[in-house]
């Protein structure tokens, strides 16, 4: 699985999650879930309340926020510069990737972009 799926699972819950999230609040099914076509909507999902939420349980104080790597990590994802380097090609990242400030900004808003792309409900200012 690539690394913006898992980061998708982790928040979204999987596809049984999000299937039984939306039976259970009347939206139709994830795309991809049984019985389903692929042009199936997904359910939004608070992306902020399901990290503020994760962020809470966490021993760890993260700026889930403003940094991929606290993102990752409250996650429980590989945050090395390995794995956001992978994420980064995954993304189609055309900068520098030896200016890792630079990359991780960028990776922070294209995640959170993706994630509002893929049902996520993500305030304006963590994708612009």
């Amino acid at each position: 699985m690539s690394i913006f799926g898992r980061i998708s699972e982790a928040i979204f819950g999987g596809p049984a999650k999000a299937a039984t999230a939306s039976a259970a609040s009347g939206a139709a099914p994830a795309a991809g879930a049984p019985g389903t076509t692929p042009s199936a909507p997904m359910s939004s999902v608070d992306v902020a309340a399901v990290l503020d939420k994760l962020e809470e349980d966490h021993d760890e104080d993260l700026e889930w926020r403003k940094s991929i790597v606290d993102l990752m990590k409250l996650l429980k994802l590989d945050s090395s510069l390995k794995a956001r380097k992978e994420l980064a090609t995954e993304l189609k990242y055309t900068g520098d990737m030896g200016d890792s400030a630079t990359m991780n900004m960028w990776l922070h808003k294209q995640v959170m972009t993706k994630l509002a792309q893929n049902g996520g409900v993500v305030p304006a200012e963590l994708r612009d």
